[in-house]
């Protein structure tokens, strides 16, 4: 056995030493009637042809040919061969934590280089290796904001992933830390008024996302003068990271929390995703998670260490900053990869979204019925529809044209009612499948009566 290498023998000596008989000893405190007392009945050995013509029949069963609309924090991005052709080689695929920087230089380096590319396009002095994904990232942040500050409270835009605001209210109940969400306005950004009055002496932090949940682009400018008026921290959630080839850095910030899936990782049953804090260098010591630095040897040669390393698997429970213990090191080594053979023409991919998503919002605002909302402030890849026919209707029709529509939005906003749905469009959404879903969405309510043909 490859994981178990114990000879029967070296198991016998084990059990002698416990004292215990056999290996179902080890087991007498589970029930009688929990216990496994009969053979699984399970199908005979198959060849290593028979399993591949299996998989074959599988992977016919699944959606093909299908056109998708769908992003809210979860975002289908060209994903390079050499992706996966670097990041599975075995001494990438089955390491872990790099504590031996003598045999992992490997991993240390492309951390290094991982951290390194995130400062630069989020415009923050310093970036962490990682997080688990954009959520506990946002959640993290904010704990860390009450660190700095020594204030308990926080302000959270509605605007921020409902998903982000949902794990950062599990964290914020058991760590005693209160909430104020503060709404938008008809442009789909945050109300500047209503944030302005929830800001108090014990709010430690505003949280905001940008490009937000609806895809309009806060004024980061506006809401830092905002926060920092009355002793707040800023933090930046970003959840669709292609956005940073075109968007101005949230430079404003105190910290930045951002889900690097776009860049490089797969839509894969919702994980595993890469997580990032950002921060300023005078917040450092209350950054969680692990820092990769860059030193020189004896001989004077460039070599990488773990130079901050704050989480409770390397220090005492009581002084970590995080309880995640797991670095996400293979995907991001995914986004680094992603970073290096994009470069510069990461600016590009972004105005290809940014374009495609426009396209497609004035491809679908023309279908009679069909209202595009939060006009008036600028947008990346993602945009609110509402249409005749409730959003889960819609949906429905547009699926037996093989179009999966956007994500409606009654169940979060239920002020925006049954018929909004946030759509998204990246470089791989085609001009023939923005066309067929402008088409199928006009047919739509004229086959349901809904309106009239002109």
């Amino acid at each position: 056995m490859r994981y178990l290498p114990k000879s029967p023998a070296d198991r016998a000596a084990m059990l002698q030493d416990i004292g215990a008989a056999s290996i179902d000893d080890l087991f007498d405190s589970v029930p009688a009637e929990y216990r496994l007392t009969r053979d699984l009945d399970i199908p005979r050995q198959h060849s290593e042809h028979e399993v591949m013509e299996a998989f074959k029949v599988f992977a016919s069963q699944n959606a093909t040919g299908y056109a998708s609309f769908l992003g809210a924090g979860a975002y289908r991005h060209y994903r390079p061969v050499l992706i996966d052709s670097l990041s599975q080689r075995g001494e990438f695929l089955t390491s872990y934590t790099p504590y031996q920087p003598e045999i992992a230089q490997g991993t240390l380096q492309a951390l290094f280089e991982f951290q390194t590319m995130i400062c630069e396009l989020t415009g923050m002095d310093i970036a962490n290796a990682s997080m688990y994904d954009g959520s506990t990232g946002a959640a993290e942040a904010v704990m860390m904001a009450v660190r700095v500050t020594g204030r308990n409270g926080a302000v959270i835009a509605r605007t921020v992933h409902p998903e982000y605001r949902e794990v950062l209210s599990t964290y914020a109940q058991h760590q005693g830390i209160p909430q104020t969400e503060v709404g938008y306005t008809s442009n789909g950004r945050v109300d500047y008024a209503a944030l302005d009055a929830a800001i108090t002496a014990d709010t430690a932090c505003v949280l905001i996302q940008s490009p937000n949940f609806f895809g309009t682009i806060e004024d980061v400018a506006k809401i830092a003068e905002i926060a920092h008026a009355k002793g707040a921290l800023l933090i930046v959630s970003i959840a669709e990271a292609v956005s940073l080839g075109v968007v101005k850095p949230p430079v404003e910030a105190d910290i930045v929390s951002l889900e690097a899936q776009s860049f490089g990782v797969a839509v894969g049953f919702g994980g595993p995703y890469c997580g990032v804090i950002a921060a300023k260098e005078k917040f450092l010591r209350q950054m969680p998670g692990r820092l990769c630095g860059q030193t020189v040897d004896t001989d004077g040669q460039r070599g990488f260490v773990l130079t901050l390393s704050t989480r409770e698997q390397h220090i005492r429970r009581e002084k970590a900053t995080s309880n995640i213990c797991t670095n996400q090191s293979l995907v991001a080594l995914m986004v680094t990869i992603f970073l290096t053979v994009y470069g510069k023409g990461l600016r590009e991919l972004a105005e290809q979204n940014m374009a495609k998503a426009h396209f497609t919002a004035e491809s679908l605002k023309k279908s009679a019925g069909a209202k595009l909302l939060f006009e008036g402030a600028p947008r990346f890849n993602e945009f609110v529809v509402t249409t005749p026919l409730t959003a889960a209707e819609t949906n429905n029709e547009l699926l037996e044209q093989k179009i999966i529509g956007g994500l409606p939005l009654a169940h979060w906003y239920p002020e925006l009612g049954e018929h909004a749905a946030l759509w998204c469009a990246t470089e791989l959404t085609t001009r023939a499948q923005i066309d067929a879903a402008a088409g199928a969405l006009a047919n739509t309510a004229v086959d349901n009566g809904v309106l009239t043909p002109a």
